[in-house]
């Protein structure tokens, strides 16, 4: 196990045990989660002060889920940092290259570069079996929706439209001239709810989260932090990088998410899932969708 699996560990036990903190240990808890990158470089007094509380509380947090003191929680973000994600072959040499093509080739470096690495982290942070659990409950649901606003309802509208192909009751919700709230309306536990936001947090997506979990849905959450509280609510907890030069956040590692998400539905999925998909398209060529090749 690497160093970034361990501070993964670390991080989704932060999460876990969150609620059961003290007031002044979430504020501790809630920096850890938002700025795993601070831990393995700070002192307990410089992350004190960063985190607006007292070094004692950061040792409280520590030995509240599990560790000795602030020393021991720290070490495994110190791994992180030492062995770092994978890097792709000769990606440092070509985004050099790039950025040498002046302001504009500079800035196209940067962006390729902040998608790349997003991927990377993203994945890196994102354990196979979780995406099984997520997948499978996907399958056995009677329904699922998936919930985006802003950037995001797009992306709920690509998954939900690509895993149409194969599978029926999918819905991209909030529907046009509804609320997402009333979109679940009749949903219950038989069924599943695919949040996603970034921050900053939009609150109709937090709110129709709290309702999903109240009437015993299933909820399979996409946000940017740990602390998100999307992610907090969820029984299937993903965190995605979205960082980028640009002033919007990336929705690179959103969408490669779903795609593999979907691969795994598909995966898990009864044979049926093949005929559906094969009649989907045969129907398309049918009703004459596709330019067909020239014979």
């Amino acid at each position: 196990m690497n160093g970034t699996d361990v501070s993964t560990i670390v991080l989704n036990r932060l999460s876990e045990e969150f609620e059961t903190l003290t007031p002044e240990a979430q504020k501790a808890a809630r920096y850890v989660l938002e700025n795993p990158h601070c831990v393995g470089v700070s002192t307990v007094r410089e992350i004190a002060e960063f985190a607006n509380v007292k070094p004692n509380t950061f040792v409280r947090m520590a030995r509240q889920v599990g560790f000795d003191g602030y020393e021991d929680f720290r070490a495994a973000f110190r791994e992180a940092i030492r062995s770092g994600p994978a890097g792709f072959p000769d990606r440092a040499r070509w985004l050099q290259d790039v950025s040498k093509q002046g302001a504009l080739g500079g800035l196209y470096a940067e962006m390729v570069g902040a998608a790349i690495r997003n991927i990377e982290e993203t994945f890196a942070k994102i354990d196979s079996d979780a995406l099984k659990a997520a997948a499978e409950a996907i399958w056995a649901s009677r329904r699922v929706y998936t919930l985006g606003v802003g950037v995001n309802n797009a992306n709920a509208r690509n998954f939900t439209y690509l895993a149409s192909t194969g599978m029926v009751e999918f819905h991209a919700i909030p529907q046009a001239g509804s609320d997402a709230a009333d979109d679940i309306a009749w949903a219950d536990s038989r069924d599943v709810l695919i949040a996603m936001t970034c921050h900053p947090y939009r609150r109709e997506v937090v709110e129709t989260v709290k309702i999903a979990r109240e009437q015993g849905m299933t909820v399979i959450a996409i946000s940017d932090s740990p602390a998100s509280p999307i992610i907090m609510a969820a029984q299937h907890r993903f965190t995605v990088s979205v960082d980028t030069p640009q002033f919007f956040p990336s929705s690179v590692s959103t969408i490669a998410l779903l795609e593999t998400l979907l691969s795994f539905v598909i995966a898990v999925a009864s044979p049926e899932i093949v005929e559906r998909v094969e009649k989907f398209h045969k129907r398309r060529h049918q009703l004459g969708l596709y330019l067909e090749d020239p014979e």
